[in-house]
């Protein structure tokens, strides 16, 4: 495990923590981003179990447009304490199956908690890295993800992993992190920490190239807010042709 890696296993393993013990914080929530769809913010108007609402850590809400359907399988990568996996489960229905993707233990087990008090069947979170997912070729409907993959030190590997498990024609629906294209890597340093879910933010032209170049069309990256200058929360769809 790389440094970042650790760093970051180590902030959400924390904050799943403080979750447990109700005092909830997040890297990622409007406190310490900006005032725009952060954490729970992003899902108030959404049928969100309630004992997962306070754990949402994201930067939008990513289920609101993966457009899920019946029956679909959809894979979360970095599902933290749940709340995304368990809205996919309901709208894919007792046929679909919702599969959450996490590295941190404490992570995990919030996420088991918050299924099991939700009551939610067709759904579970399994261990793993988002470089390296745990799932067998052309799987998966859909790859949803909030605000995680920005935190990945090789994000090329992330991109071969969601190609790799997708089925032909799946789709991805993620909320992340960009940064504007002007703005080189030095000046996205300068703008916040990989944990604080500044520093590793792929600009805008980068994320479109790392889709494209892996089979994927329709790509759309939609800014939604902006949380530093030259930095933005935006939803990113695309197909796998």
């Amino acid at each position: 495990m790389n440094d970042v890696t650790e760093e970051v296993r180590k902030a959400y393993a924390a904050t799943a923590l403080q979750l447990i013990e109700n005092e909830a914080s997040s890297c990622c929530d409007a406190s310490c981003c900006s005032d725009g769809p952060f954490g729970s913010a992003a899902y108030q108007l959404t049928d969100a179990p309630e004992q997962a609402l306070g754990a949402s850590l994201g930067c939008g809400n990513p289920t609101a447009v993966a457009e899920l359907r019946q029956g679909e399988t959809v894979l979360d990568l970095g599902s933290g304490g749940g709340l995304d996996i368990l809205l996919s489960a309901k709208r894919v229905g007792p046929m679909g199956r919702a599969i959450g993707l996490d590295m941190t233990d404490e992570m995990l087990d919030l996420a088991r908690s918050n299924q099991r008090k939700a009551g939610i069947e067709n759904a579970e979170f399994i261990k793993g890295h988002i470089e390296d997912i745990p799932l067998p070729n052309s799987s998966v409907d859909v790859v949803i993800s909030n605000c995680v993959i920005n935190l990945s030190a090789d994000k090329g590997k992330v991109f071969d992993q969601i190609s790799r498990v997708l089925k032909p024609g799946g789709r991805v629906a993620i909320s992340d992190i960009v940064s504007s294209d002007d703005l080189t890597e030095s000046d996205r340093m300068t703008r916040g920490s990989f944990v604080g879910c500044i520093a590793g933010a792929l600009s805008i032209s980068e994320y479109s190239s790392h889709l494209r170049t892996r089979g994927f069309d329709e790509v759309s990256i939609e800014t939604t807010g902006e949380i530093a200058e030259g930095m933005f929360s935006a939803i990113v769809r695309a197909h796998k042709a």
